[in-house]
Formats: C-alpha cells, sequence, structure tokens
C-alpha cells in the first residue's frame, strides 16, 4: 500500500472495533488473578497495569509508527526532548563519550552542554563526516545528528557515513523530525535508531507534544557494552526492553493517552500535510531567491547542500530562511507579517516566523553562535498550509 493508504488502515482492533481507538483515560488495570498481576510485573506475560509504563491508546499509537515506518519497534514520550533524554540515558554512562554534528537544535545543545557535562559525559562535535572517524575511541557509544538541521538546514551523506560506523561496529542515531517517513527512508539510509518530536508534523496541528524513539532493528546490540545484560536476554530486542523496562519507567516521561489518541489521528494526514507544506515552502524559496534575497532551503540548487538533500529526500521539507543584515532589519520583517505568527514551534498547519539567534540560542555566546551558523539576522519560516499566494503575498508586503 502507499504510505496515505497505510496510515489509514494501521491493525488496532479495539474490543468493541471502533473505527478509531478511544482514549484509554485510566492509570492502572485490574489482573484477572493474583498470579497474572505478579506475571505483568516480572515481564512473564504482556498487560497493562499502571498508565506510566503502558497504556492501552499509547500502545496503540506506537503500533501505528511501527507500522507505516517499517520500524522493528517503536516507544512514545512526553515530548521530543524525552525522547532523546530516555534514549541517551539508557547508551550511555559516566565518562562514556559521542559525536554529533554541531548543527543541533538549541535545546538539543543545552541538554548535551549542560546536564550531560555535569554527568560526565564527553560530547564531540564534528563539522563534517570527514572528522569521524578520528574522534572515535573504545569509550564512543553511537553517532548523533539531525537529518535536515534546525534552524541551518544542513545535510550529511547519511549512507558514506554509515560505512565508517559500521566499520566500527557504532550504532547510528538521527532526529528526524524534519523527515517524515513519507519523505526519507531512514532505515534504507543507514540510520539504527530515529528519534523525534512528535509535536511537529505528526500532531496535525501543533495541538499536543510528544516524542518518539524508533528502532529499526538493524544494529547489533551485542556491540553495545552497556546493553550487555539486556542483550542476553532480550537479543534485538535490547535497546526497546531498556527503554521501557528501566529509563522509560523510572523517569516517568510518558505519553498521556489523549496526546497519543490526537497524535494517531495526525497519522491519518499527515501524507496530505507534509507533502503539501513542502511545496509551498520549495515555492516560497525560489520567489525570495528570484527577489535577491539570502535564502535557505534544502532543495534550492544554490543551496551549499541541495544534492545531498535531493538524493535523500522527496521533497525538502517545510523550513525556509531568510539571512538579513541585521537584527533590526529581520524584527521590522517579522513584526510586517500579518499571517505568519511570530512563535516557537515548526511544522504547524499555520506559518510561522521566529529570529532564533535571540530566542532559541540567546543563552549562547556570540561566539558559540557564530560556530553554529547561527546569524543576527537569521528568519526561521516554518511553513504551513495556507493558500501558497497568500503566504507570498505576506511576505512580499512586509519587504
Amino acid at each position: 500500500m502507499h504510505f496515505c493508504t497505510k496510515a489509514l488502515h494501521v491493525k488496532n482492533i479495539d474490543t468493541h472495533k471502533a473505527m478509531r481507538f478511544p482514549i484509554y483515560q485510566n492509570s492502572a488495570f485490574e489482573a484477572s488473578n493474583s498470579k497474572e498481576l505478579e506475571e505483568f510485573f516480572k515481564g512473564k506475560k504482556d498487560g497493562h497495569v499502571y498508565s506510566r509504563s503502558s497504556n492501552p491508546t499509547v500502545s496503540a499509537y506506537e503500533s501505528a509508527v511501527t507500522q507505516i515506518s517499517k520500524a522493528h519497534g517503536a516507544i512514545a514520550f512526553s515530548s521530543g526532548m524525552a525522547a532523546i533524554a530516555n534514549l541517551f540515558f539508557s547508551l550511555l554512562k559516566a565518562r562514556d563519550n559521542f559525536i554529533a554534528s554541531k548543527h543541533l537544535f538549541g535545546n538539543t545543545i543545552s541538554l548535551f552542554d549542560t546536564l550531560f557535562k555535569d554527568l560526565e559525559v564527553e560530547v564531540r562535535y564534528v563539522d563534517s563526516i570527514d572528522e569521524v572517524a578520528s574522534k572515535i575511541d573504545a569509550k564512543t557509544r553511537f553517532f548523533f545528528c539531525e537529518t535536515i538541521s534546525n534552524p541551518q538546514l544542513s545535510v550529511i551523506d547519511f549512507k558514506a557515513l554509515k560505512k565508517i560506523l559500521k566499520g566500527y561496529k557504532i550504532p547510528f542515531i538521527a532526529d528526524t523530525t524534519m523527515t517524515p517517513w513519507n519523505i526519507f527512508d531512514a532505515k534504507e539510509n543507514g540510520i539504527d535508531i530515529e528519534v523525534l518530536s512528535a509535536t511537529k508534523w505528526l500532531s496535525g496541528g501543533g495541538q499536543v507534544l510528544g516524542g518518539m524513539v524508533l528502532d529499526y532493528g538493524s544494529y547489533d546490540w551485542k556491540n553495545a557494552f552497556n546493553l550487555a545484560p539486556f542483550y542476553e536476554k532480550y537479543n534485538q530486542n535490547a535497546l526497546l526492553f531498556k527503554l521501557r523496562k528501566e529509563t522509560f519507567r523510572n523517569l516517568g516521561a510518558c505519553l498521556t493517552p489523549q496526546s497519543a489518541y490526537l497524535l494517531n489521528l495526525g497519522l491519518e494526514t499527515l501524507d496530505l500535510r507534509v507533502k503539501y507544506s513542502c511545496e509551498n515552502a520549495y515555492k516560497l524559496s525560489k520567489s525570495l531567491e528570484k527577489r535577491g534575497l539570502k535564502v535557505r532551503y534544502p532543495f534550492l540548487d544554490s543551496f551549499k547542500y541541495s544534492s545531498l538533500a535531493k538524493k535523500s529526500f522527496e521533497y525538502g521539507g517545510a523550513l525556509v530562511c531568510i539571512e538579513f543584515e541585521d537584527k533590526k532589519r529581520a524584527y521590522e520583517f517579522m513584526d510586517r507579517l500579518k499571517i505568519f505568527k511570530r512563535g516557537t514551534n515548526i511544522l504547524d498547519n499555520k506559518s510561522l516566523a521566529i529570529a532564533p539567534y535571540h530566542t532559541i540560542y540567546a543563552e549562547f555566546s556570540s561566539s558559540q553562535k557564530e560556530l553554529w551558523e547561527i546569524k543576527e539576522g537569521l528568519v526561521r519560516l516554518s511553513v504551513g498550509l495556507e493558500a501558497y499566494e497568500d503566504l507570498e503575498a505576506d511576505i512580499l508586503e512586509a519587504l
């Protein structure tokens, strides 16, 4: 089946055969007898005990994501940052290190450079895949990047990087928030573990927070030193069980049943919304470039990552960045916009505008922002589902 059909016909059967899996709004579930309750707790029998660990509505959403993504398994979290934190805590111990692209979302960098640093975990940033091999040692646990970085919109050669990582038996983790499954095949491109913010495109309109971790079953977890006890017991399910039975349960970053229900609804229209937003963004980027503006967009021929982006993705995403000469000019432009809303978040149904230098990256020094290519006059546009003609007119009038 095509992606849009598959998303509408995932196999999740409710007891009463509801057309859409209902919300199980409760905290605890009854066992048939004392022995069964014991088996639930010991993991000898599958079943729901307490909604912090699992809930039928959340499980239905996880199952839907697994089916449409072709993943080996998936776990839902309360936010994208919760998903990243839980995944990394499952793979890292004190004095371990991991390698990451220097082009990352501000809050992700903040997590790495504060909490992880306090816990004696080292992040080794790289500017290109040519630097990766030199950063690897016996304590390196994985490589991490964003498929399209936010807001630099940089792209790497996934398959070339995978060859390097495979030689060192290191897993490849990618944040795919910007490139959902209908425009990017993560497994085909060599990614072992996918992490994403479901708050964005999956939610169907920015009305709910959520995050996901997907294991594609492509990495042999017997090579992961920190997962050895789980591999002995669960083999290729080692990461999923470590997350579910230990990290996820202990940290408590569970998705609510209401949020899972709304995310399930969002999956039904994901294909249509993603493609429409991406088409709007591409046309807008070309229109702005023709008018002499300095524009970033992955599919623009003039953009330095365009060849890699076109090789990897079916569409170039919904973010367009304009580089103005300074903060004053950027703010004047943003304050004249009428359709684009001034606010944070991306990949909403509504179009949004923000100046990352002064907001998302406000806590970082000017030298750090320069290193990460976050410029003072940069405006990030998240292009939504409005009519293209209205979006273009709004921007041209503001200019």
